[in-house]
């Protein structure tokens, strides 16, 4: 792959500034602020949903709930991940039965991550409405699922990658399109 496969779609300032009309949008979609609970998905949507909870926090003055949800043993497509999958912790902050949950995560591409997502979180409770925010909607959905909130959307192909760097896993801020890439599983 050639240097300039890559291309720049979020840098640092710009991330930012997508956080901080997502944390708006969310607000705005959430009846009662009171019943707010975001929860990331392993990997990046972690870390997400921590910088949407601060922002929350400063827009709406009080704290915001939040937890991690790893459906690796919810994936409809274990046989690609492997016998011995790594299963991270799922960690929900308090009983979702009757809150607004928001799903928080990097990138939307499929749908199945979702799936799984929606599927482990209802064997936890059932919320009043369970919302979707992701950081980049990529289109390509397998699965009738849209997401309620979106940072960016970008149009790419099914050998394309978007890669999300995040500065508290990665060392910095930003999103790249990867184009001809091959999709890891």
């Amino acid at each position: 792959m050639t240097p300039d496969a890559r291309q720049l779609l979020l840098d640092e300032a710009a991330l930012d500034r997508t956080l901080q009309r997502m944390a708006q949008d969310i607000l705005r979609q959430t009846p009662d602020p009171s019943t707010l609970v975001l929860i990331g998905v392993q990997r990046r949507g972690v870390e997400l949903a921590a910088r949407l909870a601060g922002l929350l926090a400063r827009a709406n003055g009080t704290e915001v709930p939040r937890g991690a949800v790893d459906i690796t043993l919810y994936r409809d497509d274990l046989e690609v991940v492997g016998p011995k999958p790594l299963v991270g912790p799922t960690d929900l902050p308090v009983d979702l039965d009757g809150r607004h949950v928001w799903i928080v995560d990097d990138v939307l591409f499929t749908g199945r991550t979702i799936r799984a997502a929606l599927n482990e979180l209802t064997d936890f409770g059932r919320p009043a409405r369970i919302g979707l925010a992701v950081l980049v909607d990529r289109g390509g959905r397998e699965l009738p699922i849209q997401a309620d909130v979106v940072g960016e959307r970008v149009a790419t192909g099914p050998l394309d990658r978007v890669d999300v760097f995040v500065k508290e896993l990665d060392g910095r801020d930003a999103v790249e399109i990867v184009r001809g890439a091959k999709v890891p599983a």
